[in-house]
């Protein structure tokens, strides 16, 4: 892009400096076409359609400055989501940044059950998010399940996750009424008053292991270790959530967890002993043990 004087942020770069010219630019710096479009369109605040329409239009310095920004973060390896400052997650579009994990697809298909168990459950149901993050599951199924009837429960033992999952609920409209946020650890952040009265528990708790070597370099740099790590063999988290499951379950009340590939064997044993009953493992769009569930 031309280094022409500019007089405020909003002045045009440069004639030369159209869209179509910007994204050119991107796509070759970064190497990466599909990354280089998410990139100039969040800079620009247009959708894809809207963009490809403006691709012959000027680009005005603070957008231009915007997308050299972006590009210079992900040469340098930061995530793209944390990039754009937001991601995709089923039907919603949720703030995103380092104080959270990055919202990814097999997380969807752990949203997805646990939103068919709840669906299931009339005419009332209450869900518990445990460990939220960003509020992707939580948020999904108080999105997507019916408007009366429905409470969600938010919880994380973060604070900044808990305000980045504030931001997001307030961007699902009415259903976000329906949402309570509670601060602690695992079921400690509950009432007591919701023992024995959730009827769907889902979560997906840090699960790798201190010592794995198979972690990109992009997570462990990037994203929330104690959202990831879970002590040396990856299963203390997902332990405590399995001992306390039915305590706060009513009765056929559904457990729902988001696993690793390599640990079905092991969860469902943990969930068995816990006196858990129809204990399924469920695998991912790649064959891989990815969700547990467990009735009480």
């Amino acid at each position: 892009m031309s280094d022409d004087t500019v007089v405020s942020d909003d002045t045009v770069v440069s004639d030369a400096s159209t869209w179509r010219e910007v994204l050119a630019e991107a796509t070759a710096t970064l190497g990466d076409a599909r990354e280089a479009r998410f990139i100039c369109e969040h800079a620009s605040g247009l959708d894809a359609t809207e963009f490809t329409d403006a691709l012959g239009t000027a680009v005005s310095q603070r957008m231009g400055l915007h997308v050299q920004n972006m590009v210079r973060r992900r040469l340098a390896g930061e995530p793209l989501q944390y990039v754009l400052g937001r991601w995709a997650f089923r039907h919603l579009d949720l703030l995103v940044d380092r104080r959270v994990l990055i919202p990814r697809p097999e997380t969807e298909l752990v949203a997805q059950v646990a939103l068919e168990f709840a669906a299931a459950v009339h005419p009332n149901r209450v869900v518990v998010d445990l460990g939220t993050g960003s509020g992707a599951i939580g948020l999904s199924l108080a999105h997507e399940l019916p408007l009366a009837g429905t409470t969600v429960w938010l919880t994380d033992a973060s604070p900044d996750a808990l305000d980045v999952a504030r931001a997001n609920s307030a961007g699902i409209g009415r259903a976000g009424a329906n949402v309570r946020v509670a601060l602690g650890d695992w079921y400690a952040a509950l009432p007591q008053s919701l023992c024995g009265a959730v009827d769907v528990i889902v979560a997906n708790p840090p699960y790798i292991a201190h010592n794995d070597n198979e972690v990109a370099a992009s997570v462990a740099d990037y994203e929330p270790h104690v959202a990831l790590f879970s002590g040396d063999d990856g299963l203390a988290a997902l332990r405590t959530v399995i001992d306390g499951a039915r305590q706060w379950l009513s009765a056929n009340g559904v457990l729902v967890l988001e696993i690793g590939h390599r640990q079905g064997g092991a969860v469902r044993e943990l969930l068995t002993t816990a006196g858990l009953r129809d204990v399924t493992i469920l695998h991912d769009l790649a064959g891989r043990d990815r969700i547990a569930t467990a009735r009480v």
